[in-house]
């Protein structure tokens, strides 16, 4: 087995996207397996690969690790990006699992049928305009810091980027109203390992185009 993580998914975003975004953030290079095809998952769940028949799964330290918020736990607590106590990572666990649901609403806005695009849109917007950032601007406002928790760059800010960067990919304007998180767009955009990954040539993935829809849908279904 390889030093580096070894990523299988297939060659797109998806729930493995999380896990680049906090590796590269990390400074830590990995290599990807990408499944092209049912063939290529059948053979991972076949040979034991897939503790729960499913991907993501990363190969890391010897283990072959399953279920993303678990693979995504264990690769912030190991590179530092977990906070320095039990407050501090209850609190980004609390910032995470809301990023969460709101990447899960734009990551399935691809998959939803042509009548339903606009619909799902007005939602997502509305939920990360009245629901989500406000609380991230009100974070940032309250405690004066230029990071989510503890002054200390975190699992928490990389995924709060990524999902930002991914609602302005929706709706260019949509942080309109909201000065302190574009500032910290800008700001967490301009870390070193982060800045690097947000390059062209990446292993950053675009979003998923309709086009590439029903080739992902054969891997699983």
């Amino acid at each position: 087995m390889s030093g580096k993580p070894k990523l299988h998914y297939f060659n797109g975003r998806g729930r493995m996207e999380s896990i680049r975004w906090l590796l590269a953030a990390a400074g830590v290079e990995f290599e990807e397996c990408f499944l092209e095809t049912k063939d290529d998952l059948t053979k991972l769940q076949k040979d034991g690969s897939l503790l729960f028949q499913q991907v993501p799964m990363v190969e890391i330290d010897g283990m072959k690790m399953v279920q993303t918020r678990a693979i995504a736990n264990y690769i912030a607590t190991k590179y530092n990006l977990y906070g320095r106590d039990l407050k501090e990572r209850a609190l980004i666990d609390m910032y995470v699992e809301a990023i969460i649901d709101l990447n899960e609403l734009l990551m399935t806005h691809i998959l939803q049928p042509a009548d339903k695009k606009e619909q799902r849109l007005a939602t997502i917007v509305d939920k990360a305009t009245n629901r989500y950032f406000p609380v991230y601007e009100k974070v940032l406002k309250d405690h004066g810091q230029d990071f989510l928790v503890g002054n200390q760059f975190s699992r928490a800010d990389v995924q709060l980027l990524e999902t930002l960067l991914m609602a302005e990919e929706c709706k260019p304007d949509i942080l309109a109203k909201f000065p302190l998180l574009q500032s910290f767009k800008a700001r967490i955009s301009n870390i070193p390992t982060i800045k690097k990954f947000l390059q062209p040539g990446s292993q950053r993935k675009p979003p998923l185009q309709e086009k590439d829809v029903p080739k992902v849908m054969k891997i699983f279904h």
